[in-house]
């Protein structure tokens, strides 16, 4: 059976009376929560992807295809 994966991007809008640069999603949830900045969440966007795919998208985001048992080109490493 072949293999799925799934790339979720979930978008979160939020109301400052200032601009935010990089921050975590710690600080963010901290002052939505706690702070003075509003937030919502916005539309989640999942896509499935082919390994080759999730290998890039790894790849993309400093993640080592290996972390889910991928080769370079997207193929099932066997253990």
């Amino acid at each position: 059976m072949e293999r799925k994966f799934y790339k979720t991007v979930v978008s979160y809008e939020i109301l400052s009376e200032e601009p935010i640069g990089e921050v975590s999603l710690e600080d963010i949830a901290y002052e939505c929560e706690n702070g003075h900045w509003s937030g919502v969440f916005g539309d989640t966007v999942i896509t499935e992807l082919t390994g080759k795919e999730m290998a890039e998208a790894a790849r993309k985001q400093g993640t080592d295809p290996e972390f889910f048992m991928l080769d370079d080109d997207g193929n099932t490493i066997d253990e």
